[in-house]
């Protein structure tokens, strides 16, 4: 398999920023930044999913009890329409 492969992009306002990372000296050239960036945008991802996957089992590992969902919409649906009457008072 093919490691390495040529693309175009189109990076509008973005391409200023690219360029003056390559005229700065910051990269060598326009490859190495892009490559930067993607490699960049892999650990932020992999990052957040750690983090959900963390929010996940915190939840899941939480001692109270479960709330069921429908009692869960009541409140929701009660809430908002006290919010509304609220809200047409204050018109």
């Amino acid at each position: 398999m093919r490691t390495n492969r040529s693309i175009t992009l189109t990076l509008g306002k973005q391409q200023q920023v690219l360029d003056a990372m390559v005229e700065s000296g910051d990269y060598d050239s326009a490859s190495e930044a892009v490559r930067a960036a993607l490699r960049t945008l892999e650990r932020e991802r992999e990052a957040l999913d750690e983090i959900m996957r963390l929010k996940v089992q915190e939840a899941m590992d939480d001692p109270r009890p479960s709330i069921p969902a429908a009692k869960v919409f009541a409140e929701l649906r009660e809430f908002h329409a006290s919010r509304a009457k609220a809200d047409k008072r204050g018109s």
